[in-house]
């Protein structure tokens, strides 16, 4: 039987591979711009103008326009009328808004301004404390569910403790990577990034819960055997069903990523990240970490405690 827990110790290490440079580029971000990571208007507030213009509106012509005067990203919203745009970007100048307007009439012809005004945060200080009380308060429940439901295992808060610290591991490398986005791509943190990571949160246990599930079924079961065997039995039987579901929604992703709108890629990106990290921490962390925390070692040996039922 192959022994996937018995390499433990290089699934840690890989882990610590990934997650280390995106704890450096959020150190560094938190240097230079006093947050994790550059956020985007959502956060920070910045201009808001609504153009009229003598013909419809081709969106990518006005990101186009923006984005080579110096306003990249900007967040259009489309009208009743095809021919009004509304655009909010960073912080505008007037002559800056002079020079936009003047590159727009370029490329679509005549433009009116019908509105520009300064806007404030849609994402406020607030909607990131209840997100992150939102995470707190999963990890609670997840520990207390899984408590609960294990009751008649030994070390039942060991299962609910591994499968949130997977969650936490997979939090570290979404927004750790994506922060590295922000300085290598020039991305920016938004509304969807907010959304991408809870959305990874909620995916992120269900793979963990159902190894766990088949250790709990396999231990009365198998009591001549030790602990790693019947974590790596459990791990091995429930392989294929992980992967399938896995899989299927990764390949959607990498789908909407490859053809998808620009609007969508870092949305996307961020879900793709999070599926493949929630993927592998609960098969290479999650139960990994669980025989450590039974057995006592880090890299798996031939003979261990037997399980105990």
């Amino acid at each position: 039987m192959f022994n996937i827990v018995e390499k433990r110790h290089w699934y840690f290490l890989i882990s610590a591979l990934i997650i280390i440079p995106g704890l450096i580029a959020m150190i560094y971000s938190f240097a230079v711009f006093g947050t994790p990571m550059r956020l985007g208007i959502d956060f920070t507030g910045g201009t808001m103008l609504e153009l009229r213009f003598q013909q419809p509106v081709s969106s990518d012509t006005v990101r186009d326009v923006l984005a080579a005067n110096g306003f990249p990203d900007p967040i259009l919203q489309t009208t009743s009328d095809p021919n009004t745009i509304v655009l909010r970007t960073k912080e505008m100048g007037t002559a800056e808004k002079q020079q936009v307007e003047a590159g727009l009439a370029a490329a679509l012809g005549p433009v009116d301004t019908l509105r520009y005004e300064t806007v404030g945060p849609t994402v406020g200080a607030e909607v990131t404390k209840a997100a992150s009380i939102a995470i707190l308060a999963a990890a609670v429940l997840i520990i207390a569910y899984i408590v609960f439901s294990f009751r008649k295992v030994p070390n039942a808060f060991r299962y609910g403790v591994c499968a949130v610290i997977a969650m936490l591991h997979d939090i570290l490398v979404t927004v750790g990577l994506f922060s590295l986005a922000t300085l290598i791509l020039g991305w920016e943190a938004d509304a969807l990034f907010l959304t991408a990571v809870l959305t990874v949160v909620g995916f992120s246990v269900q793979d963990t819960i159902v190894v766990f599930d088949r250790i709990r079924e396999n231990i009365p079961k198998r009591r001549g055997e030790s602990f790693e065997t019947v974590v790596n039995r459990s791990l091995l039987e429930t392989l294929h069903r992980s992967l399938a579901t896995q899989l299927n929604a990764i390949f959607v992703l990498i789908a909407i990523l490859l053809f998808g709108g620009a609007t969508m890629t870092q949305f996307v990106a961020v879900l793709l990240v999070g599926m493949l990290s929630g993927t592998y921490s609960s098969i290479f962390n999650a139960v990994p970490l669980l025989v450590v925390w039974e057995t006592g070692k880090i890299i798996g040996g031939a003979r261990e405690a037997k399980a105990t039922a």
